[in-house]
């Protein structure tokens, strides 16, 4: 076969390309939980990027080589906006005629699936990467329940990221269509090679160290997620305080950016946070993996999850994470193996956690030793890439 042969038969090949579209709300959520992904997917289906606009969703687009497409959600609930969504998700579906839509997030799953239907898109997935409802009461639970009811009634295939988030669907009788784990849970898996001790030099961590005055015996804690109450960072404030005060040779180091209009910290937590020397609030950042290098545990006390990034990505550092009993977090940590699992809302046990990894060496290293053989088993990329492209083609041989 020639080059001109070749050449040719490659673009009649991607012309037959199934058009897979990947639906998120919001830019930051397409570009860091799918990392990786779409390029991968790209492949062997012609990918399609959708959220609101922003320049992160530019930034997949060129990283992942893959079309993008901005469509303005609201994160909360308000109808006018909302119909307007409807409306413009329906016109670029109708525009873009794609075989599956895919979406990960609550919002732009509700959206995204109701156009998928207007538009008899005929393979119309949503994965849960978390329940909001579980912990809410009242009108607010009730009409959470009804919207995600709708939701799955609009999709053809319904995805938890783990058996928490599967069991709270059943439980909560929010549908009947078959509920599937794809490979060991969560939406895109680990690039074990990023998250790597071996990865970060010695420069780098010796020049992040100075920066936030950490010496070479202290005992650094890590928080990574967003700087909210649900996720446990008034509790993790007053233990970490408590803490401090009789060892002094302690550190915190919180990355992640304040959410005052959704969920805010107390004004207790912030004044803690401010006024504590060892508690570094570093915000938002992109190089999260170096943060972990210089770190020996990874805290996590959140109230509910799906199937939490940050965790596996510190027990891939090798970190040993303290977690609280929640959905996929459970899933991860196996208590007293490669972590230490505790109640919800429970400061005293936080406490009394990281007192005992900080005071036990022995009980530390072997954790330590766990972490990251169990993530590499479980959740490496290219088990959870694997089987979702091998959904996809399930779903589309259905067709036929």
């Amino acid at each position: 076969m020639t080059k001109v042969e070749e050449e040719l038969l490659k673009i009649l090949k991607d012309c037959m390309k199934v058009k897979l579209i990947r639906i998120a709300t919001v830019p930051i959520s397409i570009n860091f939980l799918l990392k990786g992904q779409m390029r991968f997917l790209n492949k062997y289906f012609e990918v399609v990027g959708i959220s609101s606009n922003g320049e992160e969703l530019e930034t997949m687009g060129k990283r992942e080589g893959v079309k993008v497409i901005g469509v303005d959600m609201e994160r909360r609930i308000n109808l006018l906006k909302d119909v307007k969504s409807l409306f413009n998700m329906y016109i670029q579906f109708k525009k873009e005629k794609p075989t599956v839509i895919h979406s990960i997030t609550p919002k732009a799953g509700l959206i995204s699936m109701l156009a998928g239907k207007m538009a008899r898109v005929p393979i119309r997935m949503h994965t849960f990467t978390g329940l909001i409802f579980p912990t809410e009461t009242g009108f607010k639970k009730k009409l959470l329940i009804k919207i995600d009811q709708i939701l799955c009634w609009a999709a053809t295939h319904v995805y938890p990221e783990g058996n928490g988030v599967k069991n709270d669907l059943i439980h909560y009788k929010v549908t009947s269509k078959p509920l599937k784990v794809l490979a060991n849970g969560n939406v895109n898996g680990v690039d074990i090679h990023y998250y790597s001790q071996e990865r970060i030099s010695e420069k780098i961590k010796n020049k992040l160290k100075i920066d936030l005055g950490i010496h070479e015996n202290d005992f650094v804690f890590v928080f990574v997620g967003r700087m909210v109450g649900d996720k446990g960072v008034n509790e993790l404030i007053r233990a970490f305080s408590r803490l401090n005060k009789s060892y002094p040779n302690t550190h915190l180091i919180l990355v992640g950016q304040y959410e005052k209009e959704l969920d805010p910290i107390t004004p207790e937590a912030e004044n803690l946070i401010n006024n504590t020397k060892n508690i570094h609030p570093v915000g938002f950042r992109i190089n999260v993996e170096d943060y972990y290098a210089i770190s020996h545990v990874l805290l996590h006390p959140s109230y509910r999850e799906g199937f939490p990034n940050s965790v596996l990505q510190a027990g891939a550092m090798e970190l040993p994470c303290i977690v609280t009993d929640i959905n996929g977090s459970n899933e991860i940590i196996q208590n007293n193996i490669n972590g230490l699992i505790i109640p919800v809302k429970d400061e005293t046990a936080l406490l009394e956690a990281m007192c005992k990894i900080l005071n036990d060496v022995d009980f530390y290293n072997r954790l330590k030793s766990n972490t990251r053989k169990i993530i590499i088993e479980k959740f490496e990329q290219s088990v959870v890439w694997n089987a979702l492209l091998a959904e996809y083609n399930e779903n589309i041989k259905g067709l036929r």
